[in-house]
């Protein structure tokens, strides 16, 4: 994506290219089950990006196990990428989430 310029795609247009859980996690708000996703334990050095847009969005720097069965990370690479959200729909718990 160049500059700030904010890509859009058709709901269609993600359905054929996303996997249904894709498809749940980036246009629904919803979450894999706990400790199944493929990055939950991953250690390897590297750059998370969306699925969705291709943008860098997270370094393993900042990656840590907060022990809540998915990735968690202390910062993003760009604020101006990323909007972060407070989400207390899971039985009050207060966590932050990526906004598409």
């Amino acid at each position: 994506m160049a500059g700030t310029e904010k890509q859009t795609f058709s709901k269609e247009e993600l359905k054929k290219r996303l996997t249904p859980i894709q498809y749940h996690v980036t246009q629904e708000k919803g979450t894999e089950r706990a400790f199944t996703g493929k990055y939950n334990k991953m250690k390897e050095s590297g750059t998370y990006s969306c699925i969705v847009c291709g943008e860098d969005l997270f370094s393993s720097e900042t990656k840590f196990d907060s022990g809540c069965g998915w990735p968690a990370f202390n910062n993003v690479l760009d604020q101006g990428k990323v909007k972060l959200t407070k989400d207390t729909s899971h039985d009050g718990l207060a966590r932050v989430k990526r906004e598409q």
